[in-house]
């Protein structure tokens, strides 16, 4: 099985071009967070090469923008070519086969979310009064179970 799933940020506005065939296809590139830090305590990322194609392409060129945080599902893909001094080059990268834009709407940079910008709750010392409903004992759905109930470990759902 080939899947490959990434939670990142742009490095670097997407790049859409169209194929002579007229298919869009965007080229970019995602930092993902590596889950521990290295020895002088920074975190590293791992700088990784995407593509999609087709109507997500189109998305994703026109709504993100470097710095956005997204969410890639694809699968890993390798290719190979020559450079123009005849080398051959290999390429390994994530073929997307969907994408999830993680940034709120209207978030203009990345790192942001709607949160940011809300403020703090007040900080009481006091609990605050919350209205209670008193329930009477003529009311008891389980009055007519008498003071205790028998229960087996059968009758557990776990």
């Amino acid at each position: 099985m080939n899947k490959a799933i990434l939670i990142g940020r742009l490095t670097r506005d997407p790049e859409l071009r169209t194929t002579p065939s007229g298919r869009n296809v965007c080229s970019f590139s995602v930092a993902v967070n590596r889950t521990y830090t290295s020895a002088s305590g920074e975190r590293e990322a791992d700088f990784i090469n995407c593509v999609v194609w087709d109507k997500q392409a189109e998305n994703l060129a026109k709504y993100q923008k470097k710095g956005n945080q997204i969410a890639v599902e694809g699968r890993i893909q390798t290719r190979n070519y020559d450079d123009k001094d005849g080398k051959k080059v290999y390429v390994t990268e994530i073929l997307a086969s969907n994408i999830s834009f993680l940034d709120a709407k209207g978030t203009s940079n990345g790192g942001g979310n709607s949160f940011d910008n809300m403020p703090e709750p007040p900080m009481n010392n006091e609990r605050e009064s919350v209205p209670t409903e008193s329930v009477s004992v003529e009311n008891d759905p389980f009055a007519a179970f008498g003071d205790s109930v028998e229960i087996s470990d059968n009758d557990l759902p776990f």
